[in-house]
């Protein structure tokens, strides 16, 4: 954290933003439980967008992205047939554009690619084939888009679950490989994000483990030395005090961590506990609110405040 004074104002610099700590939380007229008005679409990723105050949530179902009102009501303000399965999400609010990492859950090689929308309009910019980047690629290759970050330059980051690829996408659509830990390395890289010092923070959500990697020099990645680890790590999320958040899909809790060596290691500093099974999580100010997507049945899905 940076602390800066601007004549009689205090900024606090976080890996997420810099704000003046005198607004309102904006996630205080947000209910503590929204249930969808239906199910069957599985939002597996969601993200807050603040310019527009609205949840949106990726569909692992029919690919489209979706708006979530306080109340529930879904609209739809992505259609894109080449979305096959949206996972993770990303709002680059800077440049007004959601980053969707694209998949194929049906039976097969599956799909990475990179799906960039316009934020206001919906109107797709690129779509960008992630496992084209990489050169020989083994012949049981199987590929998993799974989630998005991206840098202040504007550079994306998306992870490759079945391959253990990281991807890197350059600010005109050029994508390559940064990281390839190989599809029997034994990780399971999943939920990630970017930290203004350069480098990028992915969990391995069978090992529990989190991995360092610098952008500039990404194989010299190191694992975070955790004093607790993040069991069934699946998306990432900063907090708005720089912690970093693991929603776990497999213990029905969010995991907060925090570090003061740079994330080469990092210890607990809370724990939100909850019914059913989440998969990633949104902040809103000071807040942190998880989806619950009801992978296996047609029950709406519920966006959930989590309490540390």
């Amino acid at each position: 954290m940076i602390l800066q004074r601007l004549g009689a104002v205090l900024l606090v610099c976080l890996p997420v933003a810099c704000t003046t700590g005198i607004s309102s939380n904006p996630a205080s007229s947000i209910p503590d439980r929204i249930v969808t008005e239906r199910g069957g679409f599985i939002p597996e990723g969601i993200e807050y967008d603040t310019r527009n105050s609205r949840f949106l949530t990726g569909s692992l179902s029919d690919g489209s992205i979706y708006e979530i009102s306080n109340s529930g009501r879904l609209r739809v303000v992505v259609t894109d047939e080449a979305l096959m399965s949206s996972v993770g999400i990303e709002v680059d609010e800077m440049r007004n554009r959601l980053l969707v990492a694209n998949a194929d859950r049906r039976a097969g090689t599956g799909a990475a690619l990179l799906g960039i929308y316009d934020l206001a309009t919906g109107d797709r910019l690129a779509m960008v084939d992630l496992s084209g980047s990489i050169e020989n690629p083994p012949a049981d290759a199987n590929y998993f888009a799974n989630d998005v970050a991206i840098s202040a330059a504007g550079t994306a980051f998306v992870t490759d679950t079945r391959m253990n690829i990281i991807y890197k996408v350059d600010r005109y659509f050029k994508p390559s490989v940064l990281l390839d830990l190989g599809q029997n390395s034994g990780f399971n890289l999943n939920g990630i994000e970017y930290h203004p010092e350069g480098y990028l923070i992915v969990v391995s959500s069978g090992s529990g483990q989190l991995l360092k990697v610098p952008v500039n020099n990404p194989q010299r990645w190191s694992l975070v030395a955790l004093d607790f680890p993040a069991a069934g790590g699946d998306g990432l999320v900063w907090a708005a005090d720089g912690g970093l958040v693991s929603t776990s899909n497999n213990t029905s809790s969010v995991m907060k961590y925090a570090s003061d060596d740079h994330w080469a290691s990092a210890g607990l500093t809370g724990m939100a506990s909850f019914t059913g099974q989440a998969t990633t999580a949104a902040a809103v100010g000071d807040d942190i609110f998880v989806v619950q997507p009801h992978f296996a049945d047609d029950d709406p899905p519920v966006i959930l405040r989590a309490r540390f």
